[in-house]
């Protein structure tokens, strides 16, 4: 039998569509429902369907006003707000193509990343680092003010035509915007039944910010887009405090990275949730340990998903089919999955490969955008090949076996060892470096760098905080004698891993 998954496709987006539209697509039938509410301890700010897509479409005006083309890049810098969404959606509601990133970026690397996509506006939040030569912005009171413009129509268009911009980590080092169609939203469905369980009578409450595109999908547009209500803790909302938002507003639905669960069993052991029917996890693998304590502490289950930039989740378990022990789950139905050899060929199940999704699947992405090259790499024939190594069951259960790219994951956020490496290097007397992820728990894991140079780890921690976005920036440092290369002379950073030095500054 091969390592392949084949189902029947999901029907066709319509030939004239539009992202917006579609996530908002129940906003005219459930004005006064509750699509949003900012939540903490002390209550909630709400926004109705009627006034969410009010601010949406007022912002697609405001934008159009500004004598934007169609099509032209709008970056947004924006911090943990509901401004976030807004300007997203609207941006794409009028024709033009937000380009979401980390409110956490410095100077220095969100320069490198605007000169990539030239924005024509940069959406600026307060006190949030905007990349050197822009030609516009507007600050963020200025969005906000768009909302009582006079709505904008829909730009309808083809499905396939470009709808929104993402950064990922590139295995160059360097971050690479990753093109995503409109036809993105249309694909996500294949979730709501494959991973979510989601339906409009649920309350979805996702612990992460506004701003990070796995809040922005699971945590927002796709409660929005069946009609259900969105609940985002507010600024400054510790996890210890989450359990308490979760029963004070009656959450059917938690979705967070690993970290979080494993911040709230810290302070609680057990917890009591009586209308959470189930939690969602992705962005890392959550530890067993982590999964027993939550069922022991919640009494629920917790449902993994497993994606990437370029074609959001597409493996994962589901109330409806739950992933057997040590897996990643099934393909979600609709999907065209497999696991190829090196030469290409499909292997047989049970059989270690490289995952690869079909390029007929509505949710992958259009190019990485300016590199044709480097898109065309990343495909066999018709396979859009992952990096990431796994093996398919007979049944189709998917069992991750890591990366082959090294690539490093912090908090939910995939970290190429390289960009670590090219900032750090530059630190003086910093000699020769490595970054790897390494455990420091069973249940949880951090990036650290390996040296050789004379640096104290105090200089070196000092240099990452100016150069790298916090979540990039090494927890943990060690003085080596040399840094373990192959026989190529790249770093073996297995081998690192492996042996971590124990040795201290």
């Amino acid at each position: 039998m091969r390592a392949e998954y084949i189902s029947d496709p999901i029907p066709a987006p319509p030939s004239a569509f539009n992202m917006a539209a579609h996530v908002l697509r129940h906003a005219e039938r459930l004005q006064e429902k509750m699509a949003l509410q900012i939540v903490r301890p002390t209550g909630a700010e709400r926004w109705s369907y009627g006034r969410l897509e009010k601010a949406v479409r007022g912002a697609g005006s405001g934008f159009r006003a500004l004598g934007l083309q169609p099509g032209d890049r709008i970056l947004l810098r924006l911090g943990n707000t509901p401004e976030f969404p807004v300007a997203f959606l609207g941006a794409i509601a009028a024709g033009f193509v937000p380009v979401p990133t980390s409110s956490q970026l410095t100077v220095e690397e969100i320069t490198k990343m605007a000169a990539q996509v030239s924005p024509a506006l940069v959406v600026a939040g307060h006190g949030i680092a905007l990349p050197d030569n822009v030609t516009q912005v507007i600050t963020e009171d200025e969005l906000r003010g768009f909302e009582d413009l006079p709505p904008c129509d829909y730009d309808m268009g083809a499905p396939d035509r470009l709808g929104y911009l993402i950064f990922t980590s590139g295995t160059s080092g360097n971050p690479r915007a990753v093109a995503h169609a409109h036809r993105a939203i249309w694909a996500r469905q294949m979730m709501h039944e494959g991973w979510y369980g989601l339906t409009e009578a649920d309350r979805l409450l996702h612990a992460g910010a506004f701003n990070w595109t796995y809040t922005l999908g699971t945590g927002l547009m796709d409660p929005w887009s069946v009609g259900a209500s969105a609940l985002i803790p507010g600024a400054g909302v510790l996890p210890e405090q989450i359990p308490l938002l979760l029963k004070r507003f009656d959450a059917t639905i938690f979705a967070a990275a690993p970290g979080v669960y494993r911040q709230i069993l810290k302070h609680h052991q057990k917890l009591d949730l009586p209308k959470l029917r189930h939690g969602l996890t992705a962005g890392e693998a959550m530890p067993a340990l982590t999964l027993q304590h939550w069922r022991d502490a919640a009494g629920t289950e917790v449902y993994e998903a497993l994606g990437m930039s370029e074609c959001s989740t597409f493996i994962s378990g589901s109330p409806a089919r739950p992933a057997p022990e040590g897996t990643a789950g099934y393909p979600q139905a609709g999907r065209r999955i497999a696991v190829l050899d090196d030469a290409g060929a499909v292997v047989a199940a049970n059989a270690p490969g490289t995952l690869a999704v079909h390029r007929s699947d509505p949710g992958l992405f259009l190019e990485y955008w300016g590199a044709p090259e480097e898109t065309a790499a990343r495909f066999t024939g018709e396979w859009f090949v992952t990096g990431d190594t796994v093996s398919m069951a007979e049944d189709g259960a998917i069992t991750y076996l890591g990366r082959d790219d090294d690539m490093m994951n912090a908090g939910g956020f995939r970290v190429s060892p390289l960009e670590v490496e090219a900032a750090l290097t530059r630190c003086a007397d910093a000699g020769d470096v490595a970054a790897v992820e390494i455990s420091v728990s069973a249940e949880a894991s951090v990036i650290a760098l390996a040296y050789t140079g004379e640096a104290t780890q105090d200089t070196l921690a000092a240099f990452a905080t100016e150069h790298l976005a916090r979540y990039k920036q090494p927890r943990i440092y060690a003085r080596v004698p040399a840094i373990p290369r192959n026989p190529n002379g790249k770093i073996n950073r297995r081998a690192l891993r492996e042996n971590w030095p124990q040795t201290k500054d």
